[in-house]
Order: C-alpha cells, then sequence, then structure tokens
C-alpha cells in the first residue's frame, strides 16, 4: 500500500511493505532527521512511530521543532527521570508527571528528603538510561490488570488515578523495566534525549490540595539541542538575577511578614517612594484624559456580591463572609460593583456620559498558600482600576481611548515590546450570546482600526464579559500580565443601570473595565525584574548619593544633598566611617542612578565628581549643572541601565 509522509514542506510517496512501521519508513527516507522526528499524526491523532498503518492516506510526522514533539520529548524526559529515580530510591512512589511550558516535572512520595546535590546523582543516572537506548514500548490493558500492577508496586498514587478513569482499557508504557500509566505517545528509544537539565526540587500537594500529602516536585528542562538549552540556562540565570524577592530583600524595598501572613505585602520607605512616584504619574495622566477620582469601602453586604454574580461565580476567591450585627459582609475581591452603586447614586443623562472613574482600590482574594509568589500573586493589592459608563455610540472611541492610554503608560514605564490578546466567552460565564457577541465584535474592531495586532485567546474572558489582555515583554523575553480592558453588557443589566437617553426613555449602559498598569504590587514586581533593580532615575528610591571624601567635606556633602533635595531630587550623604571606595561600592550595590563624589577640590569649585551608573566616573561638574542634568533626567523620565 502506498502511504504519504509528510515532514514540514517536504513530502514524498513510499511503499509501506506489510506490517512495517512508521520509524521503519522514516529511518529510510529521512536518515539525516530521524532523531528530530518523535511522533506521528494519523488522522489527526497522534501516535508513536511504531505504529504500523492499517491502511493507506498521509501521515503527517512530528519534529522536535514543533510544540507538540517538543512536549513528546519533553514528557518522555519526565519517564525516564521516573526510571531513574526508582533505580536510586525504589521505595519512592511515583504520582504525576507531565510536560509544562519549560520542562516537564515529577511528583515523588519518598522518605529522604532530596537536597540540590541529589539532582546531579538523577541526571547522571539519567544519562545512563540514554545510553542504554531502551524503546518506549506501548500496551493497551484492561483496567483491573493496570490496578493490580501498580498495586503491586505499592504505588498508590496511580491506582487512585486509575478509579477515576472510566474506559475500560489504558495504555501502559514501558523502557527497560520500568512501567508508567501514561496516554503517549513517546520518543521511540531513551536515545533521543540527549540535552537535559535537572533544574529544582519543590514541595506540591498531591492534586494541588492542602488536604492531601506534601510530595516533592522535581522539575528538569529538555531541548532539541545543545544550544537551546544552553540559551534557557543562560536565561535562567540571568532571571534568577532578576528575581524581585531576592532583589527587594537586597534594596530594602519590601517584605512580606510571616507573622502577618502569607500573601500580604509590607511597602518599605524606598519602596513606597517608588509607588508614591508610579501613583503620582498615574494620577495626573487620567486627569489629563478626563478620569475622576472615587474612593469605595474594603467590605460590603453578602447581598451585594450575589447580585453582581461575584459569589456565584468566583466564589473560591473570596474569603468567608464577616458577621456584622445579623448581616454578612464580604471583603472586597474587586471594585466595579462599588462604582456601580455610586452611578445608582442619582439620575444619569445621555449628556453625563461617557463616565470615567479611578481607582486605585485595595482588594482582597483567597490564593492557595502553593501558588503565591513574592509581589506577582498576593492576598491582599491595590488595583490600578477604573469603570467607564458609555452610551453605545461612544464604545468604540471610548475601547480605542483606553488602549492609547494603556500604551502610552506602559512604554513610558520602558516597555516597548507587549503582545495583545482577545480572551473570548469562558465556560462558567452570564449574559446572552447575543450581548457577548456584541462586546467581542467591539474590542475587535477597536484592535483593527488602530492597527495593533493580537492573538485569540478562546475561553479566558471573564466571567461577566470578554477583555482584551496586554502583556508586557521584559528584558529577558519574558511575559507579565498587565492592562486588560473588558466590555460588560451584564453587570448594567443584574443591576439596572440606567440613564435618560435623548427621547427621554431609560437606556442602558455599556460598562467598561479596565487596568492600565495592573495592581501596584505585580507591576512593581514586574518593573523590579525588568531593571533588575535599577530604575529609571525619576523612579529610583534614591537619586543621588553624595559622598564625602573625607569627614572634613561631610559640611560640604550636606549643602550638596540640600540644594538638590530643594529641587524635588531625592538626595543622600553618605556620612558613615567608611572608605570613599566602599561607599561607592555600597552605593553601586544599592543600584543608585547618579554618585556625587566631593573631596577639597569639589567643595572649595562648587563642584562635583559625578558616577554614572554602570558607567563610571563622568568628570567634574559644577553643582547647578549636575542639579539640571538629573532634572533633566527625572522630567523626561530617561531611561538608562
Amino acid at each position: 500500500m502506498d502511504i504519504k509522509l509528510v515532514l514540514g514542506d517536504h513530502s514524498s510517496l513510499y511503499s509501506f511493505a506489510r506490517g512495517e512501521s512508521v520509524l521503519s519508513a522514516v529511518e529510510k527516507s529521512f536518515p539525516e532527521q530521524k532523531r528530530s522526528i518523535v511522533a506521528a499524526r494519523v488522522e489527526g491523532s497522534l501516535v508513536d512511530l511504531t505504529t504500523v498503518p492499517s491502511s493507506e492516506g498521509t501521515i503527517e510526522l512530528v519534529t522536535t521543532g514543533s510544540r507538540e514533539g517538543l512536549e513528546i520529548l519533553r514528557h518522555s524526559a519526565s519517564h525516564i527521570m521516573a526510571e531513574a529515580i526508582k533505580e536510586l530510591y525504589p521505595d519512592a512512589k511515583l504520582a504525576i508527571g507531565p510536560a509544562i511550558d519549560s520542562g516537564f516535572y515529577y511528583d515523588i512520595d519518598m522518605a529522604r528528603t532530596l537536597a540540590p546535590d541529589d539532582l546531579g546523582v538523577i541526571e547522571e543516572k539519567m544519562h545512563e538510561i540514554t545510553q542504554r537506548g531502551e524503546h518506549f514500548v506501548r500496551r493497551d490493558v484492561p483496567i483491573a490488570e493496570a490496578v493490580q500492577l501498580f498495586k503491586e508496586q505499592g504505588d498508590q498514587y496511580k491506582v487512585e488515578i486509575l478509579s477515576e478513569i472510566p474506559a475500560t482499557t489504558v495504555s501502559l508504557y514501558t523502557q527497560g523495566a520500568f512501567t508508567d500509566l501514561c496516554r503517549g505517545p513517546h520518543i521511540p528509544s531513551t536515545g533521543y534525549l540527549k540535552h537535559f537539565k535537572l533544574l529544582s526540587i519543590a514541595g506540591a500537594y498531591w492534586r494541588g490540595d492542602e488536604k492531601n500529602k506534601m510530595l516533592q516536585r522535581i522539575y528538569g528542562t529538555a531541548f532539541p539541542s545543545k544550544e537551546e538549552l544552553a540559551g534557557f540556562i543562560t536565561a535562567r540565570e540571568e532571571a534568577a538575577k532578576r528575581d524581585h524577592r531576592k532583589l527587594g530583600q537586597q534594596l530594602d524595598l519590601f517584605s512580606i511578614q510571616e507573622q502577618a501572613g502569607p500573601g500580604l505585602v509590607f511597602w518599605h520607605p524606598k519602596g513606597a517612594i517608588v509607588r508614591k512616584e508610579i501613583e503620582d504619574f498615574w494620577r495626573a495622566e487620567h486627569i489629563k484624559r478626563g478620569y475622576e477620582f472615587v474612593y469605595t469601602p474594603h467590605i460590603a453586604n453578602l447581598e451585594l456580591w450575589k447580585t453582581s454574580g461575584h459569589w456565584g461565580f468566583y466564589q473560591q476567591n473570596m474569603y468567608s463572609p464577616l458577621q456584622v450585627d445579623e448581616e454578612q459582609y464580604m471583603l472586597k475581591p474587586m471594585n466595579c460593583p462599588f462604582h456601580i452603586l455610586i452611578y445608582k447614586s442619582q439620575v444619569r443623562s445621555y449628556r453625563d456620559l461617557p463616565l470615567r472613574w479611578a481607582e486605585l482600590g485595595t482588594v482582597y482574594r483567597y490564593e492557595k498558600s502553593g501558588v503565591l509568589h513574592g509581589l506577582l500573586r498576593v492576598r491582599g493589592f491595590t488595583q490600578d482600576d477604573a469603570h467607564l459608563f458609555v452610551r453605545p455610540d461612544q464604545l468604540n472611541d471610548e475601547v480605542k481611548g483606553v488602549l492609547d492610554f494603556t500604551r502610552h503608560m506602559i512604554e513610558t514605564f520602558g516597555f516597548t515590546k507587549y503582545n495583545i490578546y482577545l480572551s473570548t466567552r469562558p465556560e462558567h460565564s452570564v449574559g446572552s450570546d447575543e450581548n457577548w457577541e456584541m462586546a467581542t465584535e467591539a474590542l475587535r474592531v477597536a484592535l483593527t482600526e488602530m492597527q495593533l495586532p493580537y492573538k485569540i485567546d478562546p475561553g479566558e474572558g471573564v466571567f461577566y464579559g470578554p477583555k482584551i489582555d496586554v502583556k508586557l515583554v521584559d528584558a529577558i523575553g519574558r511575559e507579565w500580565q498587565g492592562p486588560t480592558v473588558q466590555v460588560d453588557f451584564n453587570l448594567p443589566e443584574r443591576f439596572d443601570v440606567t440613564y435618560i437617553g435623548e427621547d427621554g426613555k431609560e437606556h442602558r449602559p455599556i460598562m467598561l473595565h479596565r487596568v492600565v498598569l495592573g495592581s501596584m504590587e505585580r507591576f512593581f514586581g514586574t518593573l523590579i525584574e525588568q531593571y533588575a533593580g535599577a530604575f529609571p532615575v525619576w523612579l529610583a528610591p534614591v537619586q543621588v548619593e553624595v559622598v564625602p571624601i573625607t569627614d572634613v567635606q561631610e559640611e560640604y556633602a550636606a549643602r550638596v544633598a540640600d540644594r538638590l533635595s530643594a529641587r524635588g531630587i531625592r538626595a543622600k550623604v553618605d556620612t558613615r566611617r567608611e572608605k570613599m571606595q566602599a561607599k561607592i561600592r555600597d552605593a553601586e550595590l544599592q543600584k543608585v542612578p547618579y554618585i556625587a563624589v566631593v573631596g577639597a577640590r569639589e567643595a572649595s569649585a562648587d563642584a562635583v565628581a559625578v558616577r554614572k551608573r554602570h558607567e563610571g566616573d563622568q568628570g567634574a561638574m559644577q553643582v547647578d549643572e549636575f542639579l539640571e542634568k538629573v532634572l533633566e533626567d527625572i522630567r523626561t523620565k530617561v531611561i538608562f541601565s
């Protein structure tokens, strides 16, 4: 029979002998590329290369250059790691081991607590297994047989998984003496895995439930080439240098206090001044664009959240009700119902719209402790929030206005690269299909008219409406969740929000939810990692460190600092009894943009010897000249390393 093998843009016809596998044909047809071909797609389904075709047709070959091929390579790596662990620690019980975006992991239950040094031992055993070239062999067996096998091996986690599978048969994969439960497909043999690295060990509750046992999760990664693996490791090392949690402590910006509880952020003076600068700029830009500010409470009656739909659709992220008198109140997870109540406090006319109301509103959302992550995933945060109440004829202009505002804000903070996603209706949502289609189309039209490239993100809208998500791309290419704009027909209906039209009748406004930065906490964490803690001059907690060479110049140094401070520059004098070189080094470690060194010569000439961050000595300048230079950097929000 004739079967057409398709590889990328190249295809040829081959005659398969009866009973010949795809792998056999690949080895004959693509001998130089066979190591990069890891699976096949037959009639739309991914299968192992060991599959023997049963009928004529076209078979698409899947390579490690594709998303699916890379996932297969990494999932196979997780099986090889599990085999290595079982050989080294026979008492280990295996839970799950999927491929993930950055590599793979396996959750293990074992008496021994693994340490970072153990990763090298496991990795060495994995190399040994790959050198054996063990074939991945699939077999389909009745569920009862699989249960019996894993019971005999003492793998109760596999038995639990099997108990929830509705099928009558399951697939097992065996390489060497190791067998695992898996849908597949897998690489033909362990020898296909060449370039991998084990990365870290973490704790993970079985099935993510804090009531279950804590397991040990081993993370790793794998790539088709040595160069790709090396590039990933280099990027990972750079990311570690930029870790906002480490820099937050090193630069004394913020902390999360165990005594107060996880996920609650304490802003230290240096971090607070950066936040103040962000908020001051945020407020000024909103005023320019016709926004007004509101302030709302932190709690509200439970009935409000039932009306809004949050209690029904978002309850898992809300805290338990508070008993106040004989009624129940909730810590607010969102600001939107509060802004609606302000709107409803009086009759609105079509002439009043659009109304643009903004609030830096602190909200509280329950997150499991296992997913909390520094400033990026917290339980209490201040949302850069705004809601716009608009007439249907104003919707297009207002969405485009928000997108233009968003672009201005993020680019001012140095994010010149970003990706835009149009997120559509999720499985659990409220509202009619007609309203969802109208809202989604409004966002799509605005993006198209502004010539902004975007991708569809299916099912990732919020429960009350579709949204545009803008994800910031940082200095090392990582995406961060940032601004969003959402069109909402549903909350105005649920709260019976109206305005009096030109015809004297009641009409329903459309509500826009938007943030142009995100939460203050997450955006600050993103900024720290974007700049590796070396903030632009206008944001830096200390903009100028004045360093006297000896204590004789301390009085002059203080006068210089006072002159800078009088013009709004954040300056401080280092009066510690340390050598000048030590003071300069410490200021550089604190990532201060400018260091002004003053000695006898500078004091006599009303000058400073200027050092610029990462550029070193800039020579001597008159104090007034230096002052104007710093002010210009602040005014123009210049960004330098």
